[in-house]
C-alpha cells in the first residue's frame, strides 16, 4: 500500500505541465484547492472533474495511476463522508436514532465531500509529479518573499518544505521495507481488533522514528560540509522565466472560476 502513495514524487517528461513555471503551478494549485468550495451542485463539480481530467491529460501521465495513488487514503476520505453522512440533517430522513441520521442532505454533503477529497488530492499529487523539488522550493521562495519585510525566515520556510516533499517518498519506500521484514518475522499487520492492529504498528514506528532521525542528521551533516547559512545573498543556477502559457495558465484558472460561479444555485 505504501509503494501505491504517489504524493511527493516526481515524474520526469515533456509534456505542457511540465514545462510550466513552477510558480504558475503553485499559484494555480493553491488556487483550485480554494475555489473547490465554490461548488455546491452537480454541474459544478461535473466542472471541476472536467477540468481536473484535462489537466492531467496535458500532462501524460495515466489517470489510473492518480486512482492507484487515491487508495491508501480511501479509508480516512471515507471516514470523513461517513460522518458527514451520520451526523448531518435537511431533507428527506431516512434513518434517525438519536443523534445519528441520515438524511438526504447528509448523503448528498458526503457525496461532495468525497469529490472534494479526490480533486484535492489529485492536483496537489499533479503539481508533486511534474514538478521537481528544487523548483517548487524556488517557486515557495518567491512567492514568499515579500514576507522578508516582516522578518519571516522565508528562505527556511522553504527549505523546510522542500525537504519534506523530498523525503514523503523515500519514508513510505522504508515504511514499505520495514513491514515486509515484521511480515517475515511473523507480524500480521490486518489481523484483530483494533487495539491488536495498533499493537502490531509498534514494531514499525521504532525503526521508522530512528531511521528517520539518523537521516536528518546525515543530512544536516552534509549540508554543513557544504557551508550552508540559508539562502540570503546566495546566487542562484535555476532561474524562473515567466512565459506566456504561464499567463494562460492563470486566464484558465479565472475562467474556470467564472464558470462556477455561473453554475453555483
Amino acid at each position: 500500500m505504501m509503494g501505491k502513495l504517489i504524493f511527493g514524487r516526481y515524474i520526469p517528461g515533456d509534456s505542457l505541465i511540465h514545462k510550466l513555471d513552477p510558480r504558475a503551478k503553485l499559484m494555480g494549485s493553491m488556487f483550485f484547492i480554494g475555489i473547490i468550495f465554490l461548488a455546491n451542485n452537480w454541474q459544478s463539480y461535473g466542472l471541476l472533474f472536467l477540468f481536473t481530467v484535462a489537466v492531467i491529460y496535458l500532462s501524460k501521465i495515466k489517470l489510473s495511476f492518480f486512482i492507484n495513488g487515491v487508495k491508501p487514503l480511501i479509508w480516512l476520505i471515507l471516514f470523513t463522508v461517513i460522518l458527514q453522512v451520520l451526523f448531518t440533517g435537511g431533507g428527506t430522513i431516512y434513518f434517525s436514532w438519536g443523534p445519528i441520521t441520515v438524511s438526504q442532505e447528509g448523503i448528498l454533503n458526503g457525496v461532495y465531500i468525497f469529490c472534494r477529497f479526490v480533486l484535492i488530492i489529485f492536483m496537489s499529487t499533479l503539481l508533486t509529479l511534474t514538478t521537481m523539488p528544487l523548483s517548487l522550493t524556488d517557486a515557495i521562495e518567491f512567492l514568499l518573499r515579500p514576507l522578508l519585510a516582516v522578518k519571516v525566515p522565508v528562505y527556511e520556510i522553504a527549505l523546510m518544505l522542500s525537504i519534506a516533499l523530498r523525503f514523503v517518498p523515500t519514508l513510505m519506500d522504508e515504511t514499505e521495507k520495514i513491514m515486509n521484514a515484521q511480515r517475515a518475522r511473523g507480524v500480521d499487520f490486518g489481523e484483530g481488533n483494533i487495539f491488536q492492529q495498533m499493537k502490531a504498528i509498534v514494531p514499525l514506528l521504532i525503526p521508522l522514528f530512528v531511521s528517520s532521525f539518523n537521516r536528518a542528521e546525515e543530512l544536516a551533516t552534509a549540508m554543513e560540509a557544504r557551508g550552508y547559512q540559508g539562502g540570503e545573498g546566495r546566487s542562484k543556477y535555476r532561474l524562473l522565466k515567466w512565459e506566456p502559457r504561464d499567463t494562460f495558465v492563470i486566464i484558465a484558472y479565472a475562467l474556470l472560476t467564472i464558470g462556477l460561479i455561473i453554475l453555483r444555485k
